[in-house]
């Protein structure tokens, strides 16, 4: 039962992923600094930003590429001290 529910859940992730991009067609999706820089240049067209990026990546995808792996790392980070904590716990209890 539970082996069933966990892949049920999966499914259900899969679909909440897939079914907006079948069903939004022609459309660009932006991350928020795209949209925070539209804003700032309606609101203060004069606006000049304080720094200039070190590097700038070739593309979107290689931005959205380095972004994942940094949510990516940032997970595995976090699951890693959960379960380390978790296994800590359990082992004092016995």
């Amino acid at each position: 039962m539970k082996k069933g529910m966990n892949w049920l859940l999966l499914l259900g992730v899969v679909v909440l992923a897939i079914v907006p991009l079948l069903l939004v067609q022609d459309s660009e999706f932006g991350g928020a600094d795209g949209a925070a820089e539209e804003a700032i240049k309606e609101i203060a067209p004069a606006y000049e930003p304080w720094f200039q990026p070190l590097l700038e990546p070739p593309g979107g995808e290689t931005e959205s590429l380095l972004f994942a792996v940094q949510a990516a790392l940032g997970a595995g980070i976090v699951g890693y001290a959960m379960g380390l904590y978790k296994g800590r716990l359990d082992k004092n209890k016995k």
